[in-house]
């Protein structure tokens, strides 16, 4: 019986800034996790290529407002430094 993945304990490291952000950080982290793993069976971060996290910024959030988009974008480049891959995201413009 394997243990669930803690996201909390996964981004300890490069977890910065104040209680609040840090607990964000984490709902949204798990949040992705969650997606990913719905939609593409990788249960940890480890697991996940760019094109996975590529598209839940683009698919899942597409709907959402500029504003959270943002803070999504931010806790996918803490995942990213985590993980220490070379990965850049960026926003595309809402119209």
């Amino acid at each position: 019986m394997s243990k669930p993945f803690d996201m909390e304990l996964f981004l300890a490291g490069v977890l910065t800034g104040s209680h609040a952000t840090r607990q964000r950080h984490v709902r949204q982290a798990k949040i992705v996790q969650a997606e990913i793993a719905m939609r593409w069976q990788r249960e940890t971060p480890w697991a996940w290529q760019r094109k996975h996290v590529s598209w839940f910024l683009e698919h899942r959030l597409d709907q959402r407002s500029d504003a959270t988009r943002y803070y999504y974008l931010l806790t996918v480049r803490l995942l990213t430094r985590r993980l220490e891959k070379p990965w850049t995201f960026y926003l595309r413009a809402s119209i």
